[in-house]
């Protein structure tokens, strides 16, 4: 049974691998098409925060489908759980995206 605990940490680990898979697969593509592969990562690790953060989540229609009928049908705690989960998916994404910071020498653009 995944509680909600098990899932908030599912989430946040979800964000973080995709954030730090997708630039270091990136980057390698980068080497391989002679392009300087930290530039990329830097560049690649700001375009895929958001898309990391839909992705930890399960997509964004069930989470408007939970926020409507949160909204609508008074389950706000429905609402407020969602509400942890993007909040665990943007923590995850700034964590990969500091560590690929810290990878990178710490020079953000």
């Amino acid at each position: 049974m995944e509680t909600f605990e098990h899932k908030v940490i599912l989430i946040f680990f979800t964000a973080l691998g995709i954030m730090l898979g997708s630039v270091l697969i990136g980057s390698l593509a980068a080497v391989l098409v002679r392009e300087p592969s930290l530039g990329v990562m830097l560049k690649l690790s700001r375009d895929m925060k958001i898309w990391a953060i839909a992705a930890a989540i399960g997509g964004t229609f069930s989470t408007f489908e939970v926020f409507e009928s949160g909204l609508f049908n008074g389950e706000v705690r429905a609402v407020i759980k969602q509400v942890f989960y993007i909040v665990s998916a943007l923590a995850g994404t700034q964590a990969g995206y500091y560590l690929i910071l810290a990878l990178c020498g710490g020079q953000s653009k």
